[in-house]
């Protein structure tokens, strides 16, 4: 029999490090090393079992993106880690460090459950809906948010655009975002901060000299402009905003304008702004 060289550790150890700490057996083979190597080296405490046919190289403390990789290597060629698990890969929204990871298939015939993988089945999974990521293969920003919207509440998938926006991974000409509609959220959402916070209600959409404004205290000389998704990376829309801003200022309005996100997320620092402006004590 062979005496085992040096050239296939090289090679696993080289594939491991480029696949986040896992091999599948095609590539161990492929590396040189028999079904009695393997099964050798996994007696031996170098090789861990993760799936049916899926090895983590020296130890089994894989990072989110090893489980990833391990879950497309179980399921073969063609899957790529989709939903939230894609999600969480290209940093538009969090998971559980521990959860089940989520893939695609682009079939919708039947294959066997595997511990720890949800297994989505799609016809429509073409080509150019998988990208790779940090070698991962995984649904495009676009099918992901997609993915996302079908399966996760409104909220989430809101949350996961604005943040693929922040990312540059998505453009509002890609996500064919409706401005009335992206409007009519952050209405909703600013609203709701002012009552929870005891503001007294605006005016909405009203106009003020020549300029429609979003929010507008009457009395108190005070606009709220938001800025919703169709703001993202755009600098002709910046500088209207300013040069907009900067007439309101002109005629003696003082002018907020806070994002999506500070709306949706920094609710404390957006209260206090408006509180203040608008002389309400506490």
């Amino acid at each position: 029999m062979r005496k085992e060289g040096a050239k296939p550790e090289r090679l696993v150890a080289k594939l491991a490090a480029r696949q986040h700490g896992v091999v599948s057996t095609v590539q161990l083979h492929s590396a040189g090393l028999g079904d009695y190597a393997i099964s050798r080296r996994v007696e031996a405490g170098r090789f861990h079992r993760i799936h049916r046919g899926v090895y983590a190289v020296g130890h089994t403390r894989l990072s989110f993106e090893g489980r990833c990789m391990a879950a497309a290597l179980a399921c073969g060629e063609g899957a790529a880690i989709s939903h939230r698990s894609a999600a969480a890969l290209w940093g538009i929204l969090s998971l559980s460090a521990r959860g089940s990871i989520e893939l695609t298939l682009p079939t919708d015939g039947g294959r066997k459950r595997r511990r720890g993988i949800v297994i989505h089945r799609s016809r429509t999974l073409t080509a150019r809906d998988v990208k790779r990521r940090a070698g991962i293969p995984l649904t495009s920003p676009l099918r992901t948010l997609a993915d996302v919207r079908r399966t996760q509440p409104e909220k989430l998938h809101q949350r996961a655009i604005r943040r693929a926006l922040d990312l540059r991974l998505v453009s509002e000409v890609d996500l064919g975002t409706d401005p009335d509609l992206t409007r009519s959220e952050l209405e909703r959402q600013f609203l709701t901060l002012c009552r929870r916070r005891r503001v007294p209600k605006p005016e909405v959409n009203v106009r003020v000299d020549r300029f429609e404004v979003d929010f507008l205290w009457r009395e108190e000389m005070v606009v709220v402009e938001t800025d919703g998704f169709r703001h993202h990376g755009h600098r002709a829309a910046f500088e209207s905003d300013r040069t907009r801003d900067a007439e309101l200022q002109s005629l003696g309005y003082q002018v907020l304008r806070f994002t999506y996100r500070q709306v949706c997320e920094s609710t404390d620092d957006v209260a206090s702004a408006l509180r203040a402006v608008l002389g309400l004590c506490g």
